[in-house]
């Protein structure tokens, strides 16, 4: 069964002046990339209580972060023109598009709500599902790359469940 590939952005908060700290992502052929963006000298705002989520500080970021332009390059080479989905898609979008346009790179890629490619069962079942496979990753941290793995993997749980359950019922004559 084919999954989605998937895309997760961490921020320096959680409002509009937020910018993106970080970049992960898991291709539909299991290929993944995750990258920490420096901040530019004009992404200034910063929350505590996004640092206590994703655990990495300003001046990690500053220290051990790619430059914006050259995070932008190597996703655009790893994804090469696909689709990649979001299941934050309403603050993951407007990050990538502030990330793309303080370098300077047109994005070469999609992205789209994940809600385009789950059916009403996935849509229904996701959280409980969600719950289950981030419990298999107790020990991980709260970071893009760990993000995108999880969603991709309860999309694909759910859809198992979705399909088998279609199956069954095509099988009773139902």
């Amino acid at each position: 069964m084919q999954v989605p590939s998937i895309i997760d952005v961490e921020a320096s908060g959680f409002g509009a002046h937020s910018y993106p700290i970080e970049v992960g992502v898991v291709r539909e052929d299991g290929g993944k990339f995750c990258q920490l963006v420096k901040p530019y000298e004009s992404w200034t705002h910063w929350e505590p209580e996004a640092q206590a989520l994703h655990g990495l500080s300003r001046e990690h970021l500053l220290k051990h972060g790619h430059d914006g332009r050259e995070v932008c390059l190597a996703l655009n080479e790893f994804l090469q023109g696909r689709t990649v989905y979001s299941d934050g898609w309403v603050v993951d979008h407007p990050w990538l598009i502030k990330l793309f346009s303080a370098a300077g790179v047109p994005m070469s890629f999609e992205i789209r709500a994940l809600e385009y490619v789950l059916s009403e069962y996935q849509m229904d079942h996701w959280q409980s599902v969600k719950t289950h496979v981030t419990a298999t990753y107790k020990n991980a941290r709260h970071r893009a790359s760990v993000d995108a793995h999880i969603i991709q993997q309860t999309y694909y749980q759910t859809r198992q469940v979705a399909l088998n359950r279609n199956l069954s019922a095509v099988y009773h004559g139902k």
